[in-house]
């Protein structure tokens, strides 16, 4: 039989960078439970942008914090490639996310005393593989501010050199809690163009919490929290580019 050459081969599944296999959390003060992961399984395949929405208490936080290695489940497993990070002792853990993971909060956590370029050298000093801090504040838009200390620079310019400090390591995963949560809707866009910029052309698999439903179409995929269980998984079929985004 004669193949037929134009025929395309199937779509490749996708690869998990990372996956969380029935993930509870609780969390106790005196006789009070808080049960803030219900079995949760969930993956980030390598190079997507996904967004976890959901109301304040639905284990957003908390999921993001176990996949990054900054927390541990009450039971569960994730997997990181395929080596079980839950598994693995503090020492371990403190490696992966020196290694591997990229972090952004919603409050920048700059140091005041050091320039935008010294505060991304925090990183780049011990880290194994880093970029130069000039070229990650390049990426975020920030060459030409290289020497402003935190003070002199506005709150998005602030987040934007805390997201080049998370990147100038070369994470495989970059995980944003809130990012734009204390900035307005115009500076919080140009914080998500950055965000998308380090996706696509750093191919960084990146996982974005908010509360803002309107974020969600800038994702390959967007997962909704509730009560601390996942409850929607949605792909979306184009993403829209972050300046196109209106709240």
């Amino acid at each position: 039989m004669k193949l037929d050459s134009t025929a395309k081969a199937p779509a490749a599944a996708p690869r998990a960078t990372l996956r969380a296999e029935a993930l509870t959390k609780t969390y106790r003060t005196g006789e009070v439970e808080v049960r803030a992961l219900r079995g949760v399984d969930f993956e980030l395949n390598a190079g997507e942008l996904v967004v976890l929405l959901g109301a304040s208490g639905s284990g957003k936080s908390t999921l993001l914090n176990i996949i990054g290695g900054l927390d541990t489940p009450s039971s569960g497993r994730v997997f990181f490639g395929d080596t079980d990070i839950t598994a693995t002792d503090e020492a371990a853990l403190t490696r992966f996310r020196r290694d591997h993971v990229g972090f952004v909060f919603q409050f920048y956590n700059l140091i005041p005393s050091l320039t935008a370029r010294e505060n991304v050298a925090l990183v780049t000093e011990i880290a194994d593989n880093p970029m130069k801090p000039s070229a990650a504040l390049e990426i975020v838009g920030l060459g030409e501010r290289l020497d402003h200390f935190p003070a002199q620079l506005s709150g998005g310019e602030q987040q934007r050199v805390a997201i080049a400090r998370a990147i100038a390591k070369r994470p495989d995963i970059l995980l944003c809690d809130e990012p734009t949560g204390a900035l307005d809707s115009a500076t919080g866009i140009i914080v998500l163009e950055a965000l998308e910029l380090v996706n696509r052309e750093l191919d960084t698999t990146t996982a974005v919490i908010t509360h803002n439903t309107v974020v969600g179409d800038m994702a390959d995929r967007v997962v909704r929290l509730a009560d601390g269980c996942i409850v929607e998984a949605i792909i979306n079929p184009r993403r829209l580019p972050a300046r196109e985004l209106a709240w």
